[in-house]
């Protein structure tokens, strides 16, 4: 414990999270053409500080003295441009976001941010229920996979690497300084649809605590929006935005590395067997970089840094610091150790260190900490893997053209000389 509002704990772990002091929140509702709805939730948080970012109507809502009123031109539906305008202005510790349809019960805030008020890590969604306030209140039956999904991970206590998707933006609390390190939401995602699960995915991915907030809870004016739109052109749209975006394999479906790869390999020594055998790996998902590339990979590999938006969605970081040829298969098996166990793998051949397999997950949390090392540690465990190898059999030109007929893949060109087990960790 680094002071009651820096709390570090183990994994996804939020339940270890003591009670902390109320921190001071801003609450930014995103408002299109809804003015009666509008009306309703702010009459539901007085005495709150809240912006309305408003996303192009045709005239400025009406808001009360004291709320701030944000305003961006129609330029379609642009949800995740006007949180972040709202975003901007906010001068609360904790954000906590609300669509204009969406009326919170009372003692809904204090409930959303407990957790975050004791950790910069965690990022808190809300229980929402629906009903028809325009037609008497009465009941709508919640989405039934957004219920599964949450008490399926206990409140998402136990969420892994696909729980984003129980995460929705319409209900949504975090630190101001989660929200700053992720980068906000993204503006890409224009039409409705996949920035909270986006957000969600980024958050879980660089270290963040999803949390569900079963006590705060939000009524939605109406069916969920997902039921209602039954358009399968624009469902598809929303599935290929997060398949460019999101580097999960599920989401993903096939490999595409060219600009946003799942894996990031960081090759300090160069080496043309080296890279020819991280190309021919299994998990295609990746992109190379090495410091100065000859002309067999030129245009292959890259050379400059890599951007903040690959370092925030690739899920596994390796760094190889000799220019030993992996053996295939040897990259799928330590993103699958990564991703669902200890957070760094040291890669060793004969006991001794050649690299480092380590998960954005787990650097994503400790580049919020004093202690980058520590934090991986404590958070998420180390283990090490004695990994296999290829010998080298023959000269640059054989192994080119064993290569060349998928030699290096059947083994022709190299034999495994070392391998062994994962020592450590957990």
């Amino acid at each position: 414990m680094l002071g009651p509002d820096r709390v570090l704990v183990p994994g996804n772990r939020w339940d270890l999270l003591p009670p902390a002091p109320d921190p001071t929140v801003t609450v930014v509702i995103t408002h299109f053409e809804q003015p009666a709805q509008l009306a309703r939730v702010l009459a539901a948080l007085e005495g709150w500080d809240v912006v309305v970012a408003d996303d192009g109507s045709a005239a400025p809502p009406q808001v009360p003295r004291g709320v701030r009123l944000v305003r961006q031109p129609d330029l379609g539906f642009r949800a995740a441009a006007a949180r972040n305008l709202g975003a901007s202005v906010a001068t609360g510790q904790v954000l906590v976001f609300l669509d204009a349809d969406i009326v919170p019960e009372p003692g809904f805030v204090p409930a959303l941010v407990r957790h975050a008020a004791a950790s910069p890590d965690v990022l808190a969604v809300g229980r929402r229920r629906h009903a028809d306030l325009c037609g008497g209140g009465r009941g709508l039956p919640p989405p039934a996979w957004l219920g599964e999904g949450v008490a399926e991970t206990h409140d998402l206590l136990e969420a892994d690497g696909r729980s984003f998707r129980f995460v929705i933006s319409a209900v949504l609390a975090c630190r101001r300084e989660l929200f700053d390190d992720l980068g906000g939401f993204d503006e890409r995602f224009v039409g409705y649809g996949g920035e909270d699960w986006d957000l969600a995915f980024r958050a879980w991915n660089n270290g963040a605590l999803l949390v569900h907030e079963p006590g705060a809870v939000a009524v939605h004016d109406g069916p969920d929006w997902a039921a209602r739109d039954g358009d399968p052109a624009r469902k598809d749209a929303e599935s290929a935005r997060l398949a460019a975006l999101v580097p999960e394999p599920l989401t993903r479906g096939v490999p595409m590395p060219a600009l946003l790869p799942d894996v990031l390999v960081d090759v300090t020594s160069y080496d043309v067997r080296c890279v020819h055998a991280l190309l021919a790996q299994d998990h295609r998902d990746l992109q190379v970089r090495v410091q100065a590339a000859d002309e067999v990979h030129r245009g292959q590999v890259r050379t400059e840094p890599w951007t903040a938006d690959q370092e925030r969605r690739a899920r596994v970081r390796v760094r190889l610091d000799q220019p030993d040829a992996l053996a295939p298969g040897v990259l799928s098996a330590a993103v699958r150790r990564v991703t669902d166990g200890p957070g760094r793998l040291v890669l060793t051949v004969g006991g001794e260190p050649v690299g480092a397999v380590t998960s954005t997950r787990a650097l994503g949390r400790a580049r919020r900490w004093p202690d980058v090392a520590d934090v991986v540690e404590r958070c998420f465990g180390t283990a090490s893997l004695e990994v296999a190898i290829l010998e080298r059999r023959q000269d640059l030109a054989g192994f080119l053209a064993a290569a060349g007929q998928d030699g290096v893949t059947r083994g022709t060109s190299y034999d495994v000389v070392s391998a062994g087990p994962v020592r450590g960790g957990g």
